[in-house]
């Protein structure tokens, strides 16, 4: 089975996947030779989908399809994760047009044309995924990361690709503390990545619930989790809600990026991030990402 999505405004879709591979291999999400493969769990069983695309930039052409499987709702649940790994959503045009008015992002913006974040599709992977980062180099936190997906998830053939389904809650409610140390998970993340998982099963902590909830509930639902404070309910926010009013001040990339474009090197606070950003309104997880990937370029370039 396979479709086609036309996509409406610019999209770079290589530039937008590159995150999947910039900082390691992801078993989950596996970006190889103009081609993008993830397994999808419908009806209790994992399936696999392939993209491609086709075009340039401002016209751009997405191809879905579930080689080897004919089942309508297998690719219908294929191009629902695919808008929203694309950033098919978000409003990137009228981001544009305010950017043009900062003297930063209006620099920015001509050299990443269609870019758009990447939405994680799954709200328990992308938990788990911060559990992983949290206080340690990307490249390491992929490092992890993959090698939890290998011990619990479930390998899938996608045209002779092996993706990963994403560990689900109901195993990793079952590990222990033990086999996840093993894997380079510190004690402390190990707990929190199965009581996280246990919370989910019990049905203690509706993930899928939070879609329609307010930030700020959101936020207070997530923190009540031990080892989940602000840093990893905002990223859930921006990056799997797709929320645009929100920036995940407490970062230190993000920081990081804030001082490097407007504080001209010297060292910012959290407010002073959060009055920044909050300029932007509607648009502050947009603009954070182009700050974040204005970085990258500016480190490809040294």
């Amino acid at each position: 089975m396979k479709t086609e999505i036309r996509v409406d405004g610019p999209l770079d879709v290589p530039r937008t996947l590159e995150r999947y591979r910039v900082w390691g291999e992801d078993p989950v999400n596996r970006l190889v030779e103009g081609a993008f493969h993830r397994a999808i769990r419908v009806a209790g069983s994992w399936r696999g989908y392939e993209l491609r695309w086709t075009g340039h930039v401002d016209a751009e052409r997405l191809l879905v399809s579930t080689p080897g499987d004919r089942s309508t709702r297998v690719l219908e649940a294929a191009v629902d994760e695919v808008g929203r790994i694309c950033g098919l959503g978000l409003d990137v045009e009228s981001f544009y047009r305010i950017a043009k008015e900062d003297p930063v992002l209006g620099l920015l913006v001509p050299r990443l044309w269609g870019l758009r974040p990447t939405l994680s599709p799954q709200p328990f992977e992308m938990l788990i995924g911060a559990v992983c980062a949290q206080q340690i180099s990307l490249p390491f936190a992929f490092t992890v990361k993959a090698r939890l997906v290998r011990r619990f998830g479930t390998p899938v053939d996608v045209a002779g690709q092996t993706v990963y389904g994403f560990p689900d809650a109901e195993r990793l409610a079952r590990a222990r503390v033990g086999d996840l140390r093993r894997l380079q998970l510190t004690t402390r993340k190990s707990e929190y990545v199965i009581g996280l998982a246990r919370h989910v099963v019990s049905g203690a902590l509706d993930l899928r619930a939070l879609r329609g909830t307010p930030n700020e509930r959101v936020i207070e639902t997530l923190t009540a989790v031990r080892g989940f404070g602000r840093w990893t309910a905002e990223w859930f926010l921006a990056r799997h809600l797709g929320r645009g009013d929100v920036c995940a001040a407490g970062d230190l990339a993000v920081r990081r990026a804030f001082e490097r474009f407007y504080n001209r090197g010297r060292a910012l606070d959290e407010a002073g991030v959060r009055r920044r950003a909050a300029t932007w309104g509607a648009h502050q997880n947009m603009a954070v990402h182009y700050l974040l990937a204005g970085q990258r370029l500016r480190a490809e370039a040294a």
